[in-house]
């Protein structure tokens, strides 16, 4: 071929690397049968020919290369077997990794490269350049040989990368070249190596001395993987420098008291005080009267957490918190997204909160068994990219001692690598050995820098082992005798390491390492001296704060009926050429009519609710699946353009709003998502935050959150909270899943004012609930609220409220039914119910001849239970010959085990206390209609009938 003109240069000079093999390969199939490639690659060969080695001229040295020379059929096919070596160690050269500290070099694979497999020796790369391997190698390698050699040495030593399954070219060619260039690895001075190993003498010597003094007690050491502190260090450090502002940690309990003692900063005293049961007060009077284990009731050491300032010049630069977490291991990784999406936002103005993801970073620390065994990990992951959960990436940690408890990893997951499930969701993965102290400061460096640029998730699994059993207590050779057996001589990550510098001849002696190992056992013994001297004795205060226990305070809720109308009309505006799709226009218009007749029906009440709490300067936060729509076609907060497919809600264009509305549906995930939205109410306290339930018995999935975090996290942890759940219930026929929202289990965690459990018949009780609520978010009375919300009776003609109702009313815990107990002396049968029933027992009102014999009370809000309301009108009726108790949930669930107590400690002598619904079951509901029919009648039926009497 002609020499090219410039203005006709050849395209392969663009092609390096694996791309460049890429178009080796398809020539070879084009030589066999041009029909064998696709149309455009075709047509450049017929013009171009072959593929040109790109920078040829930089080895004028190789006789078989030259400038003007082209590849012939067999060098070109010893470029592109080069070409997929090279691509084999990038994608396999992990499994050749030195990233195992228990593995020999004998136990070591070493098949997994081999040049023999490609048809290759070491001639033959020699005679290639280096350019076809990689654009990005250092420029010391000349030749495919030392090309290869080199990307050997850096795919399988103690620091290994997966990050094949990335799918983003972008993305994947920034890895190979911070990989393959070396940018990724910091420089280390000689000071900070001796930093590292004075810290890693910290985290050891601290191990060791709480094993020796507090013989016998749980701590769940960090020995095996004491590197994760240093890796904690430089992450932290690296991503303060670089403008977070929040750093947000979540771990399970191994290792936990180091990473409290040494990340953040919690005294030695503190540590120790809890061991010995001994009041902190008086070892730290800086620290305040926070108790031992800040709640009431408490919790053990390695469950708490804590927050540090770090200060520059008196100035706060960042925040690190380390969440507080529960046994259930993995559970914290949702709050901890939480907590991060809430410190990034900015809610002080209308529209969907203001997001800056540097401003605030999640570290994630997970146990190798749990990272694939338990399925809220894969939950959290997958918010990690979802418009209303993402955080900018969250950094990953694998504390992976190669075992679960007493299971070894064959048993634990069907897997090659605990990492293997973040592959799903193209999360770069590096695999590093926790003995090596600089591959870790590396991977620290590689995953801020990966964050920082593509705002996603990064991966780091780090391998090590578990010195001890699961706790100090256990015996781990009985289970494990062949790991242990190697474990037991192997020496620690701060002895390889000290060796190390000391042959480097950055430590000058053994005795240099010893007088830092002198120095923490000082510190650490005078810590405990503190403690030794102090009586063990603690007169511990068990019961709630009285602030606490007490329930909410008289909050005015109502708005001025100007207010709301003028709320009203802007619910229905929409910016000019903006087409809602017709049929729903009309059903919202209609709204403007239903407030002037007094028609106000539940979602119109909520969306008055959020508008005049907005016009207070409180933010919203509302997500559940299908709540912009709501899940019964009732909401529509977020509307659609039917052309263009916009969005728009009404809620961000109120004139006086002074606050963000953010509502999102979510994934098809309870358990994560409610995590997730607990966590954004602890660091958005001030914001009303509203989970919704697409049906209240799916809250069944996220039982570990309500259990551990929302129910017990203050008496556990003095973590407040004033999330709302919104759980739809009522029993209408379809079927166990869709009619119970298992109220009977909020009720039985409710104790010491721990939350609100409401299940309201009117639309108006809704708005003064929900803006009661709102109210109390930031006063020490606030607590979570747990609504029961109807499905049937969403637009039910009987549950509408007038506008007088929102502007005058407020939130009444019992409501008495209309029209009943005109004449109270005739009055024998008191009806007690809540929710739904109420709805029902009205209905079938109108065919009840005699009324005079009975009447109802509605209890609108079971927990706290209103027993000063109920027995005000207990008082009013002096012939009360019984107390009726009437649910349409079975008898072991619902509110009547609850209750029972409660109304026989409210029954006046002589007065029977009965209930009247269905029989006990172990499930919650029929599951054909006409039964359910049959059913409901039955128990409606029975609440009228003079003669019926079911005692207990």
């Amino acid at each position: 071929m002609n020499t090219l003109s410039d203005s006709s240069r050849s395209p392969w000079e663009k092609f390096h690397g694996p791309n460049l093999g890429y178009v080796m390969e398809m020539y070879e199939q084009y030589v066999q049968d041009p029909n064998l490639v696709d149309e455009e690659l075709r047509s450049l060969f017929d013009r171009w020919g072959p593929p040109e080695l790109a920078d040829a001229g930089r080895y004028d040295n190789q006789k078989s290369i030259t400038v003007d020379s082209y590849v012939s059929p067999s060098a070109l096919e010893k470029c592109v077997q080069a070409v997929k070596l090279a691509e084999h160690i990038r994608v396999f050269g992990h499994l050749d990794g030195k990233i195992n500290p228990l593995e020999t070099e004998e136990q070591r694979s070493k098949a997994q490269i081999d040049l023999q497999k490609f048809g290759l020796t070491k001639k033959d790369l020699l005679s290639i350049p280096a350019s076809i391997i990689s654009p990005y190698l250092p420029t010391h390698i000349k030749n495919a040989f030392e090309a290869i050699e080199y990307l050997k040495e850096v795919y399988t030593s103690k620091l290994t990368f997966e990050f094949g399954h990335v799918q983003d070219e972008e993305e994947k060619n920034w890895l190979l070249r911070m990989v393959e260039s070396g940018e990724y690895r910091p420089v280390v001075s000689n000071e900070k190596r001796v930093e590292v190993l004075k810290r890693l003498t910290e985290v050891e010597i601290f191990e060791q001395f709480l094993h020796r003094t507090f013989v016998g007690q749980k701590r769940f050491s960090i020995e095996g993987v004491d590197t994760l502190v240093p890796l904690l260090d430089e992450i932290i450090s690296e991503s303060v420098q670089k403008g977070i502002q929040s750093i947000n940690i979540g771990m399970a309990h191994r290792g936990r008291l180091n990473v409290l003692a040494h990340v953040l900063g919690k005294p030695y005293e503190m540590i120790f005080a809890e061991f010995q049961h001994a009041p902190n007060k008086e070892l730290i009077p800086s620290e305040g009267s926070i108790g031992i284990t800040y709640g009431w009731t408490g919790d053990v050491k390695y469950h708490l957490g804590l927050d540090r300032k770090i200060k520059k010049e008196n100035t706060v630069r960042a925040v690190i918190t380390l969440a507080n977490n529960p046994s259930h291991l993995e559970f914290v990784n949702p709050v901890v997204a939480g907590y991060t999406r809430a410190a990034q936002e900015t809610r002080n103005k209308p529209g969907f909160p203001e997001q800056d993801e540097n401003k605030a970073l999640a570290i994630l620390i997970h146990g190798d068994a749990a990272f694939p065994g338990q399925g809220v990990v894969a939950e959290t992951l997958n918010l990690s990219r979802l418009r209303g959960y993402k955080t900018g990436g969250t950094i990953h940690i694998i504390a992976n001692n190669m075992i679960g408890f007493t299971t070894e990893s064959e048993d634990s997951r069907s897997t090659k690598y605990a990492s293997d499930l973040a592959k799903g969701f193209e999360i770069p993965i590096v695999h590093v050995n926790a003995d090596d102290p600089e591959a870790v400061l590396a991977a620290a460096h590689l995953a801020v820098i990966y964050r920082q640029k593509f705002k996603k998730d990064f991966l780091i699994d780090l391998i090590g082992y578990r010195r001890h059993g699961h706790n100090e207590m256990d015996e781990p050779a009985a289970t494990n005798p062949l790991m242990y057996q190697i474990i037991r001589k192997h020496q620690t990550a701060r002895k390889l390491y000290a060796d190390r510098l000391e042959q480097l001849g950055i430590i000058c002696s053994a005795e240099e390492v010893n007088r830092f190992r002198k120095e923490v056992e000082t510190k650490l013994q005078s810590a405990y001296q503190k403690v030794a001297n102090v009586k063990e004795e603690l007169d511990y205060e068990m019961n709630p704060p009285e602030v606490a226990e007490k329930g909410i305070p008289k909050i005015h809720t109502s708005v001025p009926a100007e207010v709301l109308e003028q709320v009203n009309h802007e619910l229905v505006q929409w910016p000019k050429g903006f087409r809602v799709f017709n049929k729903l226009e009309r059903i919202l218009q209609r709204r403007i009519h239903a407030f002037q007749e007094n028609k106000i029906d539940w979602a119109h009440a909520e969306a008055l609710a959020f508008a005049t709490i907005l016009q207070e300067g409180i933010p919203i936060r509302l997500s559940g699946q299908d709540s912009e729509r709501g899940t019964f076609a009732q909401r529509h907060l977020i509307l659609h353009d039917e052309k263009t497919g916009e969005r728009f809600s009404p809620l961000h264009q109120l004139s006086e709003s002074k606050a963000s509305f953010a509502v999102h549906n979510s994934p098809l995930s309870e358990t994560s998502v409610l995590g997730f939205e607990y966590g954004y109410n602890v660091i958005a306290p001030e914001t009303l935050v509203i989970w919704e339930a697409q049906f209240g018995d799916f809250s069944n999935s996220a039982q570990v959150i309500i259990d551990q975090f929302i129910s017990s996290g203050r008496a556990k942890w003095g973590q407040k909270s004033g999330l709302v759940m919104l759980l739809p219930h009522g029993y209408e026929g379809q079927g166990p899943e869709h009619s119970s929202a298992r109220l009977e289990r909020f009720l039985t965690l409710a104790a010491e004012n721990n939350w609100t459990v409401a299940n309201m018949t009117k639309s108006s009780q809704y708005f003064h609930i929900l803006r009661r609520q709102a109210l109390v978010l930031q006063k020490e009375e606030v607590r979570p609220l747990v609504i029961m919300s109807p499905k049937s009776l969403l637009r039910h003609p009987l549950v509408v409220s007038g506008a007088a109702d929102l502007s005058e009313g407020s939130f009444q815990p019992v409501l008495p039914q209309p029209g009943l107990g005109q004449n109270p002396a005739k009055v024998e049968r008191l009806i007690l119910c809540s929710g739904k029933i109420a709805i029902d027992l009205e209905e079938k009102l109108a065919e009840v001849a005699d009324r005079e014999w009975f009447h109802i009370l509605r209890v609108e809000e079971l927990y706290p239970f209103p027993m000063k309301e109920i027995a005000s009108y207990i008082q009013q009726f002096p012939n009360l010959k019984e107390l009726v108790w009437v649910q349409e949930e079975p008898k072991n669930m619902g509110a009547w085990n609850f209750v029972e107590p409660r109304l026989l400690t409210l029954a006046p002598n002589g007065v029977h206390v009965s209930y009247i619904g269905r029989r006990r079951r172990s499930s919650t509901a029929e599951g054909d209609p006409v039964v359910h029919k049959k059913e409901q009648a039955r128990i409606i039926n029975q609440a009228f009938v003079r003669s019926y009497v079911h005692h207990i």
